[in-house]
């Protein structure tokens, strides 16, 4: 096993030592900017778990003012995970990154298998960092910013760089212990690591394009490939003359098909008025459209003043807060408009930017 702790100062890989011949695969950590004048040496210290010490300036990560860090002249640890998908077979990172460099407003640690664990058990590695830049997870089009998170790798099978796991995040922190507790039995544990994760709302921070979306906790495992924000989920995105903002329950982002749906009880609100409300709502930021998903019982709706569009998916103009409605197969869309008179079905508007696999008009 090989605890390793942050502050590195070159481009590192970090290979496990020990076990049985041909055991445990390296864990690639690339480190980011530029190097600091004076580096520390590129090679850790090899030891074994109960007999790791922390650096005795090292201080706990849990400081309740930290002051944010000065990164000039440092680098930032950082991590990814790869996954390819069955599919298509395409290539897709996950990449997380410590934003701070001092060991007073955070640590980055990785522990590697232990003695009587399995060949191919996973690493995991430590992320934390008090102050406001946070841990920064980036997954599809969304950039997430989080204190703490612990990242569970397996190790890459052969002829395969890099390789998919689980993340965990959310509010909380982690910090270094003297020694391993007695008795202890979690691989963290063993190898003097703790971690104190306090979920919370509106502590995981989102950015999608103009969108900024708050949530709880993070959940990404590789066994979906959907990374889950559990909510309440609360989000704005700015408009000079009209801007948006809403809830839902929570985010799912589909890493494979690259696509971030807002579930549960969807509510956007307009500045200027109109209410929309759907079961989903698959949300694209760089297209600036929505697609608000309803079901056979409850479909999506959009109402402004005293007029109600309702249809099984209506496709929302982010920018100019227009709706226009698309029929589903055998479905219909239905209207009342302020006038009284109710609208039959018929061919709506496509919208101007219609996000691919959406369902045009007849």
């Amino acid at each position: 096993m090989v605890l390793l702790r942050r502050p590195m100062a070159v481009l590192l890989t970090l290979t496990l030592l020990g076990g049985p011949p041909g055991g445990v695969s390296p864990l690639a950590l690339a480190q980011e900017t530029t190097p600091a004048p004076a580096p520390a040496p590129s090679t850790p210290a090899q030891t074994t778990p109960a007999q790791t010490t922390p650096a005795p300036d090292a201080a706990p990560a849990d400081t309740p003012e930290a002051a944010p860090a000065d990164t000039a002249g440092a680098e930032n640890a950082s991590l990814e995970l790869v996954r390819r998908g069955e599919k298509d077979g395409k290539e897709r990172r996950i990449k997380i990154v410590r934003t701070g460099t001092s060991d007073d407003t955070g640590i980055f640690a990785t522990c590697g298998p232990q003695d009587g664990d399995p060949e191919n058990a996973p690493n995991l590695a430590v992320f934390s960092e008090t102050t406001q830049s946070g841990i920064q997870i980036t997954i599809d089009k969304n950039v997430i910013r989080v204190p703490l998170a612990v990242v569970t790798q397996q190790q890459p099978k052969e002829g395969q760089d890099g390789s998919d796991g689980r993340v965990e995040a959310s509010a909380g922190t982690a910090k270094f212990l003297d020694a391993a507790p007695e008795g202890a039995t979690d691989r963290l544990s063993k190898c003097g690591i703790e971690t104190t994760p306090k979920p919370a709302p509106d502590t995981v921070f989102v950015t999608q394009g103009k969108t900024q979306l708050k949530g709880q906790k993070l959940l990404y495992d590789e066994a979906d490939g959907i990374a889950r924000i559990d909510g309440p989920i609360t989000f704005t995105r700015p408009n000079q003359s009209d801007p948006l903002s809403g809830t839902s329950e929570k985010i799912e982002v589909d890493v494979d098909q690259e696509k971030t749906t807002l579930v549960g009880n969807v509510v956007l609100n307009s500045g200027g008025g109109r209410v929309s409300k759907a079961a989903r709502v698959e949300y694209d930021d760089t297209r600036n459209v929505a697609r608000l998903i309803g079901t056979p019982g409850q479909p999506a709706q959009s109402v402004k003043g005293g007029d109600t569009l309702s249809a099984g998916m209506i496709l929302y103009d982010l920018d100019r807060n227009e709706v226009y409605a698309v029929k589903p197969e055998g479905g219909t869309i239905t209207g009342e408009f302020q006038d009284g008179e109710a609208a039959a079905p018929t061919t709506p508007t496509p919208a101007p930017t219609t996000p691919p696999g959406s369902t045009s008009p007849p």
